[in-house]
């Protein structure tokens, strides 16, 4: 027998699954790391997570997530020398050079540029102390729970530090970000500022994007403190992954043997719920109840749960294809899709029939009246 549906929310669990975490053997160089499913943030391998480790120039992936969140992507800064007074690896910044935000933000991510971090730091924050304040700020929203930034660039510092697991959610976050996606995955980029500005080639330090297939960025990092830093992604079949190590000897192995496992265990399917068997009421309609589908079938990770959102009741008349509610994915503690639910036919409204009355002639009629006169009377 058909199940009708009278609960404002109701279930259906989608049991196809594929994804099974924390059992990896995986033999690692890297004093902590972390792998994780985008899609549901899924930890698919731990080793040492939540340990507080210095990060390098991987924290330049918050600075830039920072700098394209400002908004003005196309903003001219004239560098001063204050701006560019920063040891390390540079994108060639010389104080009066003229650059963009958006090409500071290529000179960090592809050519690790601590002029460039630096650069930022002051457009942005008005100074390295007011940027950090900032860099803090948003790791708390994104849920960094052991994160402390104090540079810009990462530059080493006792108090500046993070875990694998808070890079991880910190790389899931910036892939939502179209912009900053485009730019981490590419491996050379053509620019051109300076004083006067002239093209110049930057090459991404990144060698997964040459030697690991579906590689999408993120970042490379180095200092003799932090040792080796990499945070690594991946996207393939309908499955984004992101791979974090800090002090990896052999990071580019320790990535691969990651993002490999990561994709032999976490693959994606149709999101879809059978509700074949599932009806919703109509009140008013030819029919009592009207049959369910969803609007589209869309591609996720293949073990999320599906949580149908519908009213008690609709009212006739429906039309095949209105919407009625809402399919909910859930997988990992977080919404990974949510598709409309439809009516999958047609139902009319119930018209009460009005009983026929007889017609009277002229002269009915008027006795009808002179009886209603007298009556009133």
């Amino acid at each position: 027998m058909k199940k009708v549906l009278s609960a404002v929310i109701a279930g259906v669990i989608f049991v196809l699954s594929f994804c099974t975490a924390y059992g990896a053997d995986l033999s690692l160089s890297a004093q902590s790391a972390v792998l994780m499913c985008v899609e549901n943030g899924e930890i698919l391998f731990e080793s040492n997570a939540d340990k507080r480790l210095s990060m390098a120039s991987t924290t330049k992936i918050m600075t830039s997530l920072l700098a394209l969140e400002a908004g003005t992507p196309e903003k001219e800064i004239v560098v001063t020398e204050k701006m560019v007074s920063v040891e390390g690896t540079s994108m060639g910044l010389q104080a009066g050079d003229s650059v963009s935000l958006r090409e500071l933000v290529y000179g960090m991510l592809l050519q690790s540029g601590n002029d460039a971090a630096n650069t930022v730091a002051y457009v942005i924050g008005g100074s390295p102390e007011g940027f950090a304040a900032m860099m803090n700020v948003r790791a708390d929203k994104i849920g960094m729970k052991n994160t402390n930034f104090v540079t810009a660039s990462g530059l080493d510092d006792e108090e500046h530090y993070s875990t694998a697991r808070d890079m991880a959610l910190l790389a899931a976050e910036c892939l939502k970000n179209p912009e900053f996606t485009a730019i981490c995955s590419k491996k050379t980029a053509k620019l051109t500022y300076g004083n006067p500005p002239y093209a110049r080639t930057l090459t991404n330090h990144n060698r997964l994007l040459w030697s690991y297939p579906d590689s999408i960025g993120v970042k490379t990092g180095f200092t003799k403190k932090s040792g080796r830093c990499l945070v690594s992604a991946a996207k393939r079949g309908g499955v984004t992954l992101v791979a974090v190590t800090l002090n990896a000897p052999d990071d580019w192995a320790d990535h691969k043997q990651m993002l490999d496992y990561g994709f032999t265990v976490c693959k994606s399917g149709l999101l879809t719920c059978d509700l074949s068997q599932t009806l919703l009421p109509v009140c008013g309609g030819k029919k009592a109840s009207v049959k369910l589908r969803l609007s589209y079938e869309s591609e996720g990770i293949a073990d999320a749960q599906c949580v149908l959102l519908l009213k008690p009741f609709e009212y006739a008349p429906l039309n095949e294809g209105d919407i009625v509610g809402n399919a909910v994915f859930v997988g990992g503690g977080k919404i990974v899709a949510e598709i409309p639910v439809e009516a999958a036919e047609s139902v009319e409204a119930y018209v009460v029939p009005v009983e026929k009355q007889e017609k009277k002639g002229f002269f009915e009629n008027l006795i009808d009246k002179i009886k209603e006169f007298f009556t009133q009377r």
